[in-house]
């Protein structure tokens, strides 16, 4: 069965793994798509730590690994070496039924006229690194943890080039105004727009919210569109410890906010920022138990 059969007619909640940066850390490892090349072995365990949980679709560790972020960050890494990397890495653990998704986020730059970047180089970039995934063996694309609109239409244009699924999830910092991006998209026209493309789901992930306010924001975009909804969100909201970022929400808690959103209308749930294997093994069970 391929991905985009399988999101379309299964008939439960399809579930996500959770945070790879998070994990990465907790090892000693720098968090990021280099640890593909450097830590190839940590990495592989972390993926392999959500297989076993038997969840649906196992993400990357290719976030932000265009050739755009990797050259403006003065990463010492291949642009094509570090996305074929990442895919391998993925696919070795995966058992059969369990998908992989590429990962795509955004630049690091703002797209003109808000910022330097043109909309054509960022496309490149984008089918570049979807032209390398693809050839790495996966089965898809989920483009997430984006502010911009207008960057997230140029990223899913430019996966969609590969005739492989797209699933694209905007970070949204407030449910104020109808839930709202740092750019100031609305959660309502990110769903209009976006579904306008024909995604195999779109929705939210990461930003500034609780599980229980990315539930009121999968409402908005439920409520816009019969594309299947994507919600991920982080092990609570953020604070900032002696200058680290401290995600300090249990396994159970979290999974109470997932479960809200699938009430809100998600079909397909997992984790971001600060989820481990514990959080999304809370969400399996409840998922279980809800049926």
């Amino acid at each position: 069965m391929k991905l985009a059969e399988f999101v379309t007619t299964v008939k439960r909640p399809v579930l996500l793994d959770g945070s790879m940066g998070t994990q990465l850390a907790k090892a000693g490892v720098v968090m990021g798509g280099q640890a593909n090349l450097s830590h190839p072995e940590t990495v592989t365990a972390i993926h392999r730590s959500y297989a076993e949980i038997g969840v649906d679709l196992i993400i990357t560790n290719t976030l932000t690994m265009n050739r755009i972020f990797i050259e403006s960050h003065h990463l010492d890494i291949d642009t094509r070496q570090v996305n074929l990397a990442g895919a391998r890495l993925a696919r070795s653990v995966i058992h059969e039924g369990q998908f992989v998704l590429g990962d795509v986020s955004s630049t690091g730059k703002l797209l003109q006229p808000n910022g330097p970047l043109a909309e054509e180089e960022a496309y490149a970039a984008y089918a570049e690194q979807a032209t390398i995934l693809a050839e790495g063996g996966v089965d898809g694309f989920i483009i997430e943890t984006m502010i911009d609109l207008k960057e997230a239409l140029c990223a899913l244009r430019a996966c969609k080039t590969t005739g492989l699924p797209v699933i694209v999830s905007m970070a949204f910092e407030t449910v104020r105004r109808g839930g709202r991006t740092v750019m100031g998209n609305s959660a309502r026209d990110c769903a209009i727009t976006l579904a306008a493309e024909d995604p195999l789901a779109l929705g939210a992930n990461c930003g500034g919210l609780t599980p229980a306010e990315m539930a009121e924001v999968v409402a908005v975009m439920k409520r816009e569109t019969a594309i299947p909804i994507i919600a991920q969100p982080n092990a609570g909201r953020p604070r900032f410890v002696a200058g680290n970022t401290v995600f300090d929400m249990t396994p159970q808690d979290f999974a109470v906010g997932v479960q809200k959103c699938r009430d809100a209308g998600a079909g397909l749930l997992g984790g971001c920022c600060g989820t481990t294997p514990a959080h999304i093994q809370a969400v399996a069970d409840s998922l279980r138990k809800s049926g």
